[in-house]
C-alpha cells in the first residue's frame, strides 16, 4: 500500500500561508468591528465567528507541526 510521504510542497505551503495570514486578517477586522457595534446579536455573531477563525488559525499550524 502507498502512503503519502510527511512532506508539505512549496505549493501547499504557500496555500496555507495564505490561509493564515486571511484568518489573522479578518480576524483583526472582527475586532475593529465589535468595537462599533451597539447590536447585541451582531457583537455575538462577531465574536463566534472570530472563534471559528481562530481555530481555523490553530488547526492550520497544527498541520506545520
Amino acid at each position: 500500500m502507498n502512503k503519502v510521504p510527511k512532506i508539505i510542497s512549496t505549493k501547499d505551503l504557500s496555500y496555507i500561508e495564505d490561509m493564515l495570514n486571511w484568518n489573522f486578517y479578518i480576524s483583526k477586522k472582527i475586532h475593529d468591528y465589535i468595537d462599533f457595534a451597539e447590536d447585541k446579536d451582531v457583537k455575538k455573531i462577531l465574536y463566534e465567528t472570530n472563534e471559528l477563525l481562530i481555530s481555523n488559525y490553530n488547526k492550520l499550524l497544527n498541520i506545520l507541526k
